[in-house]
């Protein structure tokens, strides 16, 4: 390498470590947070799907995981996650001229309260929400169900994770 290549890369080292801390994700965690807990989500919702209060932790749980480096830990948690599901619901969104749906939605809603040791300003309590639309001839089972719940979880495990931690 030349001497142009080494400053090159030494002033772009320079210019980058100025910027400071920079997470892929837009997480903004404070450097004394080190840990978060989810809590149960029990499922309150007025149709109960069996399995979802667990798998909706679990989901929540995985995205913190993979998207920022705290620990996770059972209690006392310097970020602290719960709530419960609110609603799941399956409305058709569309008719057919024979009164039949043409299309169904799958609604999922979350009650969450969201609890920051660090930074009190930034707790919240929020109903998050999101949905699938599928055929009004097809049935919500199997994997035409694992697909609609895990798509909806996606976005609003995201969703949730960027009013905490990115505070879009």
């Amino acid at each position: 390498m030349s001497i142009k290549h080494y400053l090159l890369l030494i002033g772009m080292s320079l210019s980058l470590a100025a910027c400071g801390a920079y997470s892929f994700t837009g997480a903004k965690v404070n450097p004394n947070t080190k840990t978060f807990q989810v809590n149960y989500f029990q499922n309150n919702a007025t149709l109960i799907e069996p399995g979802l209060d667990l798998d909706f932790t679990n989901a929540l749980t995985d995205l913190l995981l993979n998207q920022t480096n705290l620990q996770l830990v059972k209690s006392n948690g310097d970020l602290v996650y719960e709530g419960e599901i609110v609603e799941y619901r399956i409305s058709p969104t569309t008719a057919t001229a024979e009164n039949t749906a043409a299309q169904n939605r799958l609604t999922i809603s979350v009650n969450v309260r969201f609890y920051n040791k660090q930074d009190e300003d930034a707790e919240f309590e929020k109903r998050f929400s999101f949905f699938y639309d599928y055929a009004g001839t097809a049935q919500l089972v199997g994997a035409q169900k694992v697909t609609a719940i895990d798509e909806v979880f996606e976005r609003l495990t995201q969703d949730i994770f960027n009013a905490s931690l990115a505070q879009w």
